[in-house]
């Protein structure tokens, strides 16, 4: 492993060293060792293959007949039958005879549904001071999610621990198999190799998905975390929309993030807008707080860190001790501490005025906010859509909050570990049986 890490790395330096992504050769040629461990780009982006369709069907609506998912994907019925019969084989499908139609003949009246008890994903969301370690089912829903601190020190030795910890925590699933590792991440991900520059964390040139895919023994993707709390929102957030008419302009959503760090992700017609360079950044958009401090920078200006300092200044909590965090800067505001109100109502202020100039440079159809820096703190809210209103040279558009709360750091790991299997079921239960197979 040490020797094809370091392989992968030396290709790595001299692809960047080039300073131009767009002009090197693929990622399989100039990293066969990804392929060699099953690295795969995340699939963010509503699927429209026929499997992945039928098995799209399945979930929202199952258990469901053969001719009722004919009309839900507008495919005929038999490639409904070919599809249901490949998606049994592959084991994500079973069906329920039980729940046939009395007197029905035939097997294409027999109800399938999603086969979600036998398998697990696992995603992982590596935080600037947080990691979390999330089991979810074919669903979407989380099993089980733990966190632990973010492992600190040099990053062979971080990553060595975090691969550990995964390891350790699988170990407890004895009843469900282990499909795919997804991680979601700050920092700049390349999501063909699976390695990631964190300056936070002081990581350059990181193998997260080798390292986790060797030691797990399981295919592994790796996308930015804002990315991937994007891709939760269109694909897990709720009810699709309708299939958008052939020649209509693709509806655009702008997804906005703010806790420890900042970040914007864009979707353009169910997919995920995610640039082969990395994302963007919002972090050095001008902000001003006289309150909150920071360079004059937005992430410096809105982060916890910022709040935190803030409040301890304004002695609002202590400078140090269990009384010193942002929890109790949030309690003391709803206790009525005006200077705690105040703070976090001009953090509120000065994010606004941050979304406000996305939304005019965008223009998206849709606006939404996650986020603990949104969602901690509701009570902000109208704050920050006042200072979109000012803000904004655009005529009012709807802003709403993710529909995972807090919980959205897990929902963005765990949608990367079960992108791949929503895009193409079959390729993805024969890769995992394949990667699995090769492990043991």
């Amino acid at each position: 492993m040490t020797t094809v890490i370091a392989d992968a790395r030396r290709a790595s330096t001299r692809a960047a060293s080039s300073g131009n992504l767009s002009r090197t050769p693929p990622a399989a040629s100039r990293y066969p060792q990804s392929r060699l461990l099953h690295i795969v780009a995340p699939s963010l982006k509503v699927p429209d293959a026929a499997a992945a369709s039928v098995f799209g069907a399945v979930r929202s609506r199952g258990p469901v007949a053969r001719d009722v998912i004919a009309q839900l994907t507008q495919l005929s019925i038999a490639t409904v039958n070919r599809q249901v019969t490949a998606l049994l084989d592959a084991g994500v499908l079973r069906e329920r005879a039980d729940l046939a139609v009395s007197g029905a003949i035939g097997r294409p009246r027999v109800p399938v549904e999603v086969n979600h008890e036998p398998y697990l994903t696992l995603g992982i969301h590596i935080g600037a001071r947080a990691t979390s370690i999330v089991a979810a089912d074919l669903f979407g829903r989380t099993l089980d999610v733990v966190e632990t601190p973010t492992p600190s020190g040099p990053q062979g030795a971080a990553l060595a621990a975090l691969a550990s910890s995964a390891r350790r925590y699988l170990s407890r699933w004895h009843r469900r198999r282990p499909l795919w590792v997804g991680v979601a991440a700050g920092g700049v991900v390349d999501s063909a190799t699976g390695y990631l520059d964190h300056p936070r964390l002081g990581w350059a040139d990181a193998p997260v998905g080798p390292v986790l895919a060797e030691a797990l023994g399981l295919p592994v993707s790796v996308a930015s975390h804002v990315d991937a709390m994007a891709g939760a929102e269109l694909l897990l957030g709720g009810p699709r929309r309708a299939p958008e008419a052939v020649g209509a302009p693709a509806r655009t959503s702008l997804y906005v993030y703010a806790r420890e760090t900042v970040g914007y992700a864009l979707s353009i017609g169910g997919r995920v807008h995610s640039p082969a360079s990395g994302p963007g950044t919002i972090a050095g958009l001008p902000a001003r707080s006289e309150l909150l401090g920071g360079s004059g920078q937005l992430e410096s200006t809105v982060s916890d860190e910022a709040v935190l300092n803030a409040a301890r200044r304004l002695r609002i909590i202590p400078a140090e001790g269990p009384s010193s965090t942002l929890s109790a800067v949030l309690r003391a505001a709803r206790q009525g501490n005006g200077q705690a109100v105040e703070l976090l109502a001009d953090r509120a202020r000065v994010l606004g005025e941050a979304v406000a100039l996305l939304r005019d440079l965008l223009n998206p159809d849709d606006l939404v906010l996650g986020g603990q820096a949104f969602t901690e703190y509701p009570e902000g809210l109208p704050v920050v859509e006042d200072a979109v209103t000012r803000r904004s040279v655009l005529g009012h558009r709807d802003i709403r909050l993710t529909v995972f709360g807090n919980r959205v750091q897990e929902a963005s790991a765990g949608i990367v570990s079960l992108g791949g299997l929503y895009a193409d079921p079959i390729g993805a239960m024969r890769r995992a049986q394949t990667r699995r197979s090769a492990a043991v």
